[in-house]
């Protein structure tokens, strides 16, 4: 009797243990964020196309190192702790990878460029990073910034918009670009996929659509590139779509229904890519916590509105100075003479990850993936990199919400 009372209590014990394991497991599950950081590829030298327009050995440093306060409180310029390095060198990307991995950055989204006639700022990805001794680290996807390119960097106040590389692709092109991305980067193993479909974010809808003539034209090669996935070995692309409410720059056109677009062209999830795309600046230098409260007034109306699941973004600042010439007078005269965001602390940052945090945790359904602008918009005042001022304060808020 006492041999099988212990065989009992041992049995019991056992079950107990299996049940509080998967209930950990489930905890763990729930409570396990994807923190994904865009990355603006304009911080090496030698791209081809900026040899043409801006000189050798020319990269958006320059626009750093002049930078100077444009008015009382502005705090320019900023400093990188690493320096001026050149980000197509694998070495600097290693340093980034680590300090991405040490800080839960589990993704880097590439702001990604292809025109009609060629790549633009590539070599930072493929020269650098997928050629990072520790590239396998942190994930990497691809949004692609299919923006027109003017040439703003630094842009002088009531100059005429020179448009140097025109957004829109023909179908033809979109084809060839389809085949490259699948074989050079949808189908690395460290490429990020969502329920094993591979993602991709398109930053500019209403230009993508232009390029196919119709609704049903930009459905049908969308669709076309989903079954060159499955091909491929994947389970298809996971469409993303970024949504703005409020233009920047000024080639910027604000589609007329983003919840029917995504519904008619059968985008998987939505996003953002910066607060400012949906936040006012009333002043020179607007709150940051200001500018975060509106923010989620978007994020709730985007929740409701777009039937497709919805990735809160985090901003860590807005600062576009550094790209106004120094010979323009300043003011609020649109992009890049825009008011700015202050008082973007690493503990007012760490606040905002942790309230976004906390309202996507009281969602059982949510898919707890949250992007951030951005792991080196210097120029527009958004970077998580180190600086000499906060040193790796940024990074060391998303660690320390989301360890």
């Amino acid at each position: 009797m006492k041999i099988l009372t212990l065989a009992l209590a041992l049995v019991s014990t056992t079950i107990a243990f299996a049940i509080s394991g998967k209930e950990k497991g489930l905890a763990d599950s729930y409570n396990k964020f994807t923190i994904a950081a865009y990355y603006f590829p304009n911080y090496h030298t030698n791209d081809t196309r900026n040899i043409a327009n801006k000189g050798l050995n020319w990269s958006e440093w320059e626009l750093i190192k002049a930078a100077k306060p444009r008015f009382e409180g502005n705090d320019q310029p900023k400093t990188p702790l690493w320096g001026y390095t050149d980000e197509k060198d694998p070495k600097v990307m290693e340093q980034k990878i680590k300090a991405a991995k040490d800080n839960h950055v589990d993704c880097l989204i590439f702001d990604w460029y292809m025109y009609e006639d060629g790549p633009f700022l590539n070599k930072c990805l493929d020269e650098g990073f997928l050629k990072a001794k520790n590239v396998n680290d942190v994930k990497f996807a691809l949004m692609w910034a299919n923006h027109d390119w003017e040439d703003i960097h630094p842009y002088s106040l009531g100059a005429k918009h020179k448009l140097l590389y025109p957004g829109k692709v023909s179908a033809k092109r979109f084809e060839e670009i389809g085949d490259l991305i699948i074989k050079q980067y949808f189908t690395k193993s460290n490429y990020w996929k969502i329920d094993g479909k591979a993602y991709f974010s398109i930053y500019d809808i209403q230009k993508f659509m232009d390029g196919f003539g119709s609704v049903a034209a930009t459905k049908a090669a969308m669709e076309r590139l989903n079954s060159k996935a499955i091909q491929a070995g994947l389970k298809g692309i996971h469409w993303n779509i970024v949504a703005w409410g409020r233009p920047i720059l000024p080639v910027e056109k604000v589609p007329a229904n983003y919840p029917e677009l995504i519904k008619l062209l059968g985008f998987d999830s939505a996003t953002s890519y910066v607060w400012v795309h949906h936040v006012a600046l009333p002043d020179q230098q607007t709150d940051y916590n200001q500018a975060r409260d509106t923010y989620f007034k978007f994020w709730d109306k985007a929740s409701t509105e777009f039937n497709v699941p919805y990735y809160p973004n985090v901003s860590m600042g807005w600062d576009p100075t550094p790209r106004c010439d120094l010979a323009s007078v300043w003011g609020n005269f649109g992009y890049p003479f825009t008011n700015t965001i202050g008082n973007n602390t690493p503990a007012n940052f760490k606040k905002a990850l942790q309230l976004t945090k906390d309202r996507m945790l009281a969602d059982p359904i949510s898919k707890r993936i949250i992007t951030i602008n951005s792991w080196n918009e210097w120029s527009e005042g958004s970077y998580l990199e180190p600086d000499t001022k906060n040193k790796f304060g940024y990074l060391k808020a998303i660690k320390s919400v989301f360890k």
